[in-house]
């Protein structure tokens, strides 16, 4: 499982030569992950596009609900993966190596997507998902083990981590989605004397090209992170390659199972009313640590709900935007794979309010279930917001500020839920659990993406009155979870025994 990060080694307090007077080897991971998130949203913004295109233009011709189901698939094995990836790092190869080979690999997934055919497309997210559970959760391991346990600049230093993260996103979707959809750049293909609709492989390729730039910076700066990541020491009872099997067999069992979900709907309600069935299991129990178990798990309940809504951005909200969303802007039309960077934009503008509020309040701030009941609401109001918009498409194409709303929406909610949802499971799991509870918030997030694709395979763009019951359905969905979870908070506080 992935390990809790590590303290710094006593030198890290004197080295201020980084970004804003931070280690320099924060400023080597600010840019690999700003690069790894612009090959990774750069992708993903176009997925599901591409995926649904007819093949006359370039595209694979899947239906929308096989294309949901793709998606939806290839999102929860990059989270799954995660925690597969992180027993790798924390049991053979560090985290340094971690993040080398899996951004070798997600690099060589991309360029297998820009050659143009479906075996290597496939070959391609298949290569992205397994390079980024290799990447993703060791590469923040590692900024937390450039500071000591003492140093202050510590929360500071994944703030401007994070920065990195929406930055790399923020640019992502602009500059793959132009290549990818502007009339200008096919039109300049075709000049060349290349086929204008192999434009989506020339995106998928300058993803593979981010990623490469984000490998050269890692590589180049690697002395500053030589004291942080290195390789467990070999002990007397050498490598643990029984549970390594163990966990790669049960992450691909759960993968498989999930892949069969998408016609066999059954399988995700069974899902959730085991997750409730231990949460009363461990609520129940005597001893303390149980209770705060069960705590975890309403918390995992509400962080698939949330993600479930949340990850449609690239699926069926990004259909909206290209199939009835009037994309210009001042006269100009612009590509739709640009609104998959209005969430980040959001972030950045809500990061600096949001700080300034939880200072002001303080110890008055909502705990942390209650923040999680508060994210609910959010993501819950932006499909709301989506219902008038959904009858209006029978009169033609509506107007910008309905994906501006929606996206506000998410935006709050995201930031309410998700900064808190880590840090939460770490003060709540048993220090000799922590590892496993770290990888049950990966696996909240697996499986909310899953179901994020299974609900956007009902997305039906020619019926305004179906589409406006897509997005009511599944907001009465939220908003039943959103009320249970405010009537729970006091229980579940208790459960939590004093950990805010």
């Amino acid at each position: 499982m992935i390990s809790p990060a590590t303290s710094g080694s006593p030198a890290s307090l004197h080295d201020t030569g980084g970004l804003g007077g931070h280690p320099r080897g924060l400023t080597t991971l600010f840019f690999t992950e700003m690069w790894e998130r612009f090959s990774y949203y750069g992708m993903r913004a176009l997925l599901v596009l591409f995926m649904t295109t007819e093949v006359a233009k370039g595209g694979l011709g899947f239906t929308d609900k096989t294309s949901a189901a793709v998606y939806g698939t290839y999102t929860m094995s990059v989270y799954l993966l995660s925690i597969l990836g992180g027993f790798i790092a924390d049991n053979f190869i560090g985290s340094r190596r971690a993040v080398l080979w899996g951004g070798v690999i997600i690099a060589s997934g991309h360029y297998a997507m820009a050659v143009p055919s479906t075996a290597t497309f496939f070959l391609g997210l298949g290569l992205v998902a397994i390079g980024t559970g290799l990447l993703k959760p060791n590469i923040s391991t590692m900024v937390g083990s450039l500071y000591s346990a003492e140093d202050e600049r510590r929360d500071a230093g994944f703030s401007i981590f994070y920065m990195g993260i929406n930055l790399g996103a923020l640019a992502a979707s602009i500059v793959c989605g132009y290549l990818a959809q502007a009339e200008s750049f096919r039109n300049f293909l075709g000049g060349l004397g290349l086929s204008p609709y192999g434009s989506w492989h020339w995106a998928f390729g300058a993803a593979g090209i981010g990623m490469t730039f984000g490998l050269f910076t890692y590589l180049r700066r690697a002395s500053t992170l030589a004291h942080v990541g290195q390789a467990p020491a070999l002990t007397a009872a050498g490598r643990p390659w029984g549970k390594l099997g163990l966990v790669l067999l049960g992450s691909l069992a759960l993968i498989g199972i999930m892949v069969l979900s998408d016609s066999r709907p059954w399988i995700v309600l069974a899902l959730f009313a085991a997750q409730i069935a231990a949460v009363l299991a461990f609520a129940f129990r005597p001893s303390e640590e149980s209770r705060r178990i069960a705590a975890i798990l309403v918390l995992f309940i509400a962080a698939q709900i949330f993600w479930a809504i949340f990850e449609q951005a690239g699926s069926s909200i990004s259909l909206f935007a290209e199939r009835l969303t009037d994309n210009h802007l001042f006269g100009y039309a612009f590509p739709s794979a640009w609104w998959q960077s209005i969430n980040s934009a959001w972030v950045i503008a809500l990061a600096a309010p949001f700080a300034w509020l939880w200072i002001k309040l303080g110890a008055k701030q909502p705990s942390s279930p209650a923040k999680f009941a508060f994210g609910l609401l959010f993501v819950g109001l932006s499909f709301v917001w989506m219902i008038p918009a959904a009858k209006l498409t029978a009169e033609g194409k509506v107007g910008p500020i309905w994906l501006l709303g929606l996206f506000f929406f998410q935006t709050v909610g995201e930031m309410l839920l998700s900064p808190v949802g880590l840090s939460t499971m770490t003060k709540l799991a048993p220090a000799r659990l922590l590892g496993l509870v770290m990888g049950i918030w990966f696996l909240a997030a697996a499986l909310g993406n899953k179901l994020a694709g299974v609900l956007a395979g009902e997305f039906n763009s020619s019926d305004p009155a179906a589409l406006a019951d897509f997005f009511l359905q599944q907001a009465l969905i939220v908003g039943g979870a959103t009320v249970a979870l405010f009537a729970l908070v006091p229980w579940v506080k208790r459960l939590m025994g004093g950990v805010r």
